[in-house]
This record gives structure tokens, C-alpha cells and sequence, in this order.
């Protein structure tokens, strides 16, 4: 499992792009037939990716990183699919994911497999986990069962719709919310004017991209600003301190999660256009 540490917002004014890269970027996430994990200090978060191909990956705990003997023994998970149509199981229970479901599964889970439908178009689960101190239901929810909120402008190359998934309006849990933006074709800009949540980290996972297309992910104070490029199929971390928004090459697609103090969506900080720099 690949460790990131916490990083102060004075230290990370002297990062130069490779040290912005290595400490925020996840750069691979989907190797095929392979868990991949990346474990954030921030909020203790785990992101992940799983690509089942030519047999079913189970979701394994690493003893070391998580002091725990099954991944789900203190932890809640939400997984969406990115790819092909697929299944996961849970504790013997089998969901089917078509592309762009939400599977949330409860702390206390033991057995988690992923498996897809065709390896020729397999399935690609992206996963978002956090501790959890109770259980809440396993739960499956379509993007049309997703609460929409539709945003932005064509003169703002804004025009994007938030589905939310796991939240208090909709499927529960302990402090995982996590959720899907999709920007309508000729739009580039996601959450500008923007914010921080001073009680919440995010993670932002970019896909539906051209392979030449990249996304320019603003992060940083409001008032000390850096850029991170990233590709298709990579996240990026967002502690609290932390704007994040970006403007890519054409439109795409984002998942967000976040964890922290509370769950409500609208606890943010909103940042003046003008305090920008």
C-alpha cells in the first residue's frame, strides 16, 4: 500500500512540481487483476482502484498499514464503477455494476471480491474508504437513483450536473460522502468560484478524458495557488486547507469523496474571486 503523510500549507509553498506530484498525485490506479491502494494521513483516507480481468480480486487488508485483520473491520467503503459491467460480492451477496453505479458497504464486512462480465470489457471500480466507528447497510444505488443538482453556465464553461451518492439524503454512513460530477460537452470548469472546507479533506478522481487530454487541478491556499496536471483515470488529494477546482482540455468527468468533521455538503468556506491569487 502506498503511504502519503499530511503536509502544512507553509511547507508546501516551497514544493516544486515533482514534490506537488509525488506527495498529492495518484498517477495509477487501475493495473489489471491487481488491488491498488494509496493511504492518505489526511482523514485517514484509503483511495483506491480494481480491475478484474482474467479472475475476481478480492479486497485484502494490509495488517501493517491498517492494524486490522479484514479490511472492513473498522472501516465503511463506497465503490463506483468506471468500466464494464461487473459484480461484487459481499459477504456472499452479489451486486451487479453496471458503469457509473454506487456500491457503499458497511463496517463489519468480511468477504469483498470484484469480478467483471467480460474481460474484454471489464470493469473498473474506483474506491473511497474511511474509518468507521458503527455499521450502517450495504447498499446499491444507480447514478438515476443519485440525487442531481444541476449547475453552471454555457458562458461560464461551467454547465455540469452533481450526483450524490452517499450523503444524508441518501444512502448512509459514518462520515464518507462521496459523489459523481458530470461537465456537459463544451464545458471545462469544475467548482469555480471556489472553496474549502476547513473541517473536510477530498479526493478527486478525473476520468471520461481523451487520451491527449489532461485537466490543470488548482490546489493550494486561496491566496497561494499551485497546479497539478492530471491525466485520465488519476486522483488527486485535497486536504482542508486546500482549494480545488480545475479547467480541462475538453469536458470530463469527476468522482469526490471526502471525510471529516460532519457530512454536510454545504459546509464550505466559499472563496472570493477576487482573493484568488
Amino acid at each position: 500500500m502506498d503511504i502519503r503523510y499530511a503536509s502544512h500549507p507553509n511547507e508546501v509553498k516551497a514544493f516544486d512540481t515533482s514534490r506537488l506530484r509525488e506527495e498529492f498525485l495518484i498517477e495509477q490506479l487501475f493495473v489489471p487483476d491487481r488491488l491498488v491502494l494509496s493511504y492518505s494521513h489526511v482523514d485517514r483516507f484509503i483511495i483506491g482502484g480494481v480491475v478484474p480481468v482474467n479472475e475476481a480480486v478480492k479486497l485484502e487488508a494490509d495488517a501493517a498499514a491498517i492494524g486490522a485483520a479484514t479490511f472492513l473491520e473498522r472501516r465503511e467503503i463506497g465503490i463506483i464503477n468506471v468500466g464494464g459491467t461487473g459484480t461484487v460480492t459481499v459477504d456472499g451477496e452479489t451486486f451487479v455494476m453496471a458503469n457509473k453505479d454506487c456500491l457503499y458497504v458497511g463496517r463489519g464486512a468480511k468477504d469483498v471480491a470484484f469480478a467483471s462480465e467480460d474481460a474484454g470489457q471489464p470493469a473498473q471500480y474506483y474506491l473511497n474508504s474511511t474509518p468507521a466507528h458503527q455499521t450502517y447497510p450495504t447498499v446499491k444505488a444507480a447514478i438515476s437513483e443519485a440525487s442531481p443538482n444541476h449547475l453552471g453556465s454555457q458562458t461560464n464553461s461551467n454547465e455540469r450536473t452533481i450526483y450524490r451518492y452517499i450523503h444524508t439524503g441518501g444512502i448512509q454512513s459514518c462520515q464518507l460522502v462521496m459523489g459523481m460530477t458530470l461537465l456537459k460537452s463544451g464545458s471545462m470548469w469544475n467548482t469555480m468560484p471556489c472553496h474549502t472546507h476547513k473541517r473536510r479533506s477530498e479526493v478527486y478522481f478525473y476520468f471520461d478524458m481523451p487520451e491527449d487530454g489532461v485537466v490543470f487541478h488548482l490546489m493550494g491556499e486561496p491566496d497561494e495557488t499551485r497546479h497539478v496536471v492530471v491525466r485520465n483515470e488519476q486522483a488527486v488529494i485535497s486536504p482542508s486547507w486546500s482549494i480545488h477546482s480545475g479547467v480541462g482540455t475538453s469536458s470530463y468527468t469527476f468522482i469526490w469523496g471526502m471525510a471529516g468533521e460532519n457530512q454536510i455538503f454545504e459546509d464550505m468556506d466559499a472563496v472570493k474571486m477576487t482573493d484568488l491569487k
